[in-house]
């Protein structure tokens, strides 16, 4: 596969998708999981969104099928998304539940009359300078930001309230 530098230094832009579409649309389940990924220093890695210019996000992303552990959720999403492979690293996951409205420009995803998501929250740790390959499909761009302004950037409240929670899961005063 052919890899092009995206603006920001630190993020590689992948052409192409980097896993295959279902042959028929299904119903997305509205269970998903948030990975903050960051490093010791807490820097955190926030993306934007393809198809929502503005709208900074850490890693999400939805169960494939009903009996996916959230573990291994976690795992695919932060692979697809940003090319990094959990196992070389610290995933946590940090008991966190969130309950939510889905976005209304995001319901369409769901099966008829879903409105609400039930979030589940981990942390990554990774080193500072760890290459990060964005599928353009879903992410223009990422910035490594330290952990205050990546919660200032991101609209999500269930993404700003655990990159917030950040130096109290490291054990870390602010």
């Amino acid at each position: 596969m052919e890899f092009g530098v995206a603006r920001d230094a630190g993020c590689l832009t992948q052409r192409g998708r980097m896993g295959e579409q279902p042959a028929q649309q299904r119903y997305k389940i509205p269970r998903s999981v948030l990975v903050v990924i960051h490093t010791p220093e807490l820097r955190v890695l926030m993306m934007e969104r393809a198809k929502w210019p503005d709208f900074w996000q850490s890693v999400t992303g939805s169960v494939d099928h009903e009996d996916e552990p959230l573990l291994e959720t976690a795992a695919r999403e932060v692979r697809e998304e940003t090319g990094i492979d959990v196992r070389r690293h610290r995933l946590i996951d940090w008991g966190i539940e969130n309950y939510f409205e889905i976005f209304r420009r995001h319901q369409s995803r769901f099966a008829p009359g879903v409105t609400h998501n039930l979030e589940h929250v981990f942390g990554l740790t990774v080193p500072e300078g760890t290459p990060v390959t964005l599928d353009p499909s879903e992410h223009l761009r990422c910035e490594w930001l330290p952990w205050r302004e990546a919660a200032e950037r991101t609209i999500s409240w269930s993404n700003r309230d655990a990159i917030l929670l950040l130096p109290e899961k490291l054990g870390i005063a602010p």
